[in-house]
């Protein structure tokens, strides 16, 4: 393998780790991702005789001037400072591969790639750039190398050194030669990161936990959810369906037989005022929740964990941050990092209609548990005289809106039959489409109803909110998701976007029932639309749970997780020596964890210690002279040699770059040249020194600088002038 292949191989390939973890981290936009891999896809793929054009030092220079210039503009229009320096540090990377000329330039890439490590370890540090960190570990210690030995060739060439034949250095033949990098090489620079990789996993675990947001630059959250904002416009939420990300995740304990599919409503906000194209609130005033101890939020009333069912959520960071509640919720505690040092709380605000939001420090989501009450256990819920009113408010409607609501319900007594009329007409009479046109019309719900009678979710709750106000029953329009698959490896049910849904709740006098839900969507739209089998949902669930893993135990790994971990190590280690029969006496206290942690470090001292003293040693050779002593000695040689060269070029005698001393020498004496046996001992003498580790004493070097000022001062007999020469041309030939 070709040194200067495997160099710019290995380069790369920490160029291209370095982009991709910054890239997958810090939540570019789609258009300025995709712009900057295919950038480094291009630099990649440039040819170093394309490189090495005079032009593109221009380039080298302007490109990331100008580059700055355009981010400084943007953050002055009002981008985000952290988003624009991301953004600006992968172009960078891309303009450095594309524009690079020697062993600096590569030197410069790898400094860039562990920058973009560090940067993606702020903005993030989610699975892909775990991935990426441990083809860092195993790529990072052979470019390294091969790095710096390139610079020290590149150097030994400006400055005039020359090889053992006496050559100067050759550069393009020492990149080209398969004799410096093996794949005995190869393997070992890749299991220089196994050792790396356990110091820093030893000190990830150690260390106490101090909290991310002393360090971070918080960024905007991922992605704005349709639906949950103050203002839903009615086109809108159909737009989610088939949108796979995963929105939040839950576990159900004491589930042995999970079902692969799980119907089960999360309600997120709901909404009271329609003014015939949209849905909004006629309060957007919300309210700080007292945190009962330990981190409890009362929803109904105080959480009973010994009585009251519980489910686990894992929400992801989504905007706006709204907290999800399946029905029947009593209150949530909120399971929050612990850190060495304290930090800013979660801060819990109820909203109108019941919702619950959260604001918190960092940018990963919350992690919460929600209890539930029993089924036979009544929830009070009173609906005042004013409330009653926003409930039953209609906008300009036609006519035909209340007369179809009026045919529905005609003939049924009660509020809940004449609820349970229009939602089975509008499952049965309706059909489900994502695509439908009525939302761009002036009036959407009677378009709905009359001429397409098909339309999402939003379409059939809103069309059932103000049937239920026509016939006096006060109703509002809720959205949130429905129900979840569930991922075999990570052991819990994974919500997504798509499951996004609209649905009723209707207020029913029977104060047993209170707000009653109702889904007029047909049953086959309201529920989760994911496949649950198949080679691509295996692969799915497990790169989803494996994630998840990663996002918990990696980035969430906080002081309590510290603590639990040490104590289940210690446990464990007392359970062996109780195992073993250790109980009591000297052999107990001998074999305590802090005096067995003791004895470990002493002896690794006293290893260190040992080695340190046997590597002098070890770096002895032949004689016993010194590696520095006979470094010395033939720095002094090659300058003395340099001064006997610049003598023979001051009686006309020039050794070409491509002819050795020796050989050069060895020509002068078959030619019977009047010098040449003079500079043949002064070469052997140089080769004895700078290659046979022969050391350079006084004698020989008072002898050295004699011979220099005799060939100096050498004066030819003008008889032999002209021959003289012709041998001289001869040897130099």
């Amino acid at each position: 393998m070709r040194f200067g292949l495997v160099h710019r191989v290995m380069t790369n390939a920490l160029a291209t780790l370095g982009v991709l973890a910054v890239v997958n981290t810090a939540g570019m936009a789609p258009w300025t991702a995709g712009l900057v891999l295919v950038g480094l896809v291009i630099a990649v793929a440039l040819p170093e005789t394309f490189q090495a054009k005079p032009f593109m030092r221009t380039v080298a220079t302007v490109a990331p001037l100008l580059l700055f210039v355009i981010e400084v503009v943007r953050v002055v229009l009002g981008a985000s400072a952290l988003d624009t320096a991301v953004e600006f540090a992968g172009f960078l990377q891309v303009i450095r591969v594309a524009t690079r000329r020697g062993a600096a330039h590569d030197q410069q890439i790898i400094i860039l790639a562990l920058l973009h490590f560090v940067a993606g370890t702020v903005l993030g540090g989610g699975l892909s750039y775990g991935l990426c960190f441990l083809g860092f570990l195993m790529v990072a210690p052979g470019a390294l190398v091969l790095s710096h030995l390139r610079r020290e060739v590149e150097g030994n060439y400006r400055q005039g050194a020359r090889d053992r034949t006496g050559l100067p250095v050759d550069v393009p033949r020492i990149l080209r030669s398969r004799r410096v990098v093996g794949r005995g090489f190869l393997l070992t620079t890749c299991l220089l990161g196994l050792p790396i990789f356990i110091f820093t996993g030893a000190l990830f675990i150690l260390f106490p936990r101090v909290g991310l947001s002393l360090l971070l630059v918080n960024h905007q959250r991922s992605g704005r959810m349709v639906g949950f904002s103050d203002h839903v416009d009615l086109g809108d939420v159909g737009t989610l369906r088939s949108d796979p990300t995963v929105a939040l995740r839950f576990t159900l304990p004491d589930n042995p037989d999970p079902p692969l599919r799980m119907t089960i409503r999360l309600r997120g906000t709901a909404f009271d005022t329609y003014d015939g194209r949209a849905w909004s609130r006629s309060s957007t005033e919300r309210r700080a929740v007292d945190l009962l101890y330990p981190n409890v939020v009362p929803v109904a009333r105080v959480p009973r964990p010994s009585e009251d069912r519980r489910i686990s959520f894992d929400l992801e960071p989504i905007d706006p941050p709204v907290l999800f509640l399946p029905p029947r919720t009593v209150g949530l505690e909120l399971r929050l990092p612990q850190t060495a040092v304290p930090q800013d709380g979660v801060v819990v605000t109820r909203g109108p209609e019941g919702e619950l939001r959260y604001a918190s420090p960092g940018t990963h989501g919350i992690r919460y548990d929600v209890y539930l009450a029993g089924d036979a256990e009544p929830i009070p819920q009173i609906l005042g005289s004013v409330d009653r009113a926003r409930y039953l408010t209609l906008p300009p409607l036609p006519p035909r809106v209340g007369d179809l609501a009026r045919s529905y319900t005609e003939g049924f007594p009660t509020p809940y039959a004449k609820a349970k009329a229009i939602e089975e007409h509008l499952r049965n009479d309706y059909r489900y489409d994502v695509t439908s046109p009525s939302g761009g019309k002036p009036q959407p719900v009677d378009h709905f109803l009359f001429e397409t009678k098909r339309g999402h979710c939003e379409f059939f709750s809103t069309a059932m909110v103000m049937m239920l106000r026509e016939v006096g029953i006060p109703a509002r329009n809720v959205t949130g998701f429905v129900g979840g698959t569930y991922n075999r490896f990570g052991k819990y049910y994974a919500v997504r976007e798509g499951d996004a849904h609209s649905w009723v709740e209707a207020y029913l006098d029977d104060p047993q029932l209170g707000w009653v839900t109702f889904d007029p969507t047909p049953t086959s739209a309201a529920r989760p639309l994911q496949e649950t089998g198949g080679t691509l949902v295996y692969m799915r669930d497990f790169v989803e749970a494996l994630s998840q893993r990663w996002n918990r135990y990696v980035v969430g790994y906080d002081l309590g997780t510290q603590i639990r971990l040490f104590e289940e190590a210690h446990r464990k280690y007392d359970d062996a020596r109780t195992k073993m029969g250790i109980r009591g006496g000297v052999a107990e206290k001998l074999t305590q964890a802090p005096v067995m942690a003791g004895f470990v470090v002493v002896i690794g001292v006293v290893g260190y210690v040992l080695w340190r003293r046997q590597k002098p040693r070890s770096s002895k050779k032949g004689d016993g002279a010194p590696e520095v002593k006979r470094s010395r000695s033939a720095l002094l040689v090659t300058e003395l040699y340099q001064s006997l060269e610049l003598a023979m070029a001051s009686q006309g005698i020039h050794r070409p770059v491509a002819v050795p001393p020796l050989r050069f020498a060895e020509d002068l004496v078959r030619q019977s040249h009047p010098l040449g046996d003079k500079v043949h001992r002064m070469t052997l003498t140089y080769l004895e020194v700078r290659f046979g580790g022969s050391e350079l004493d006084e004698t020989k070097k008072k002898t050295f600088e004699r011979g220099v000022k005799e060939v100096r001062g050498y004066r030819e007999p003008a008889a032999e002038r002209d021959p003289g020469k012709s041998l001289t041309r001869d040897a130099s030939a």
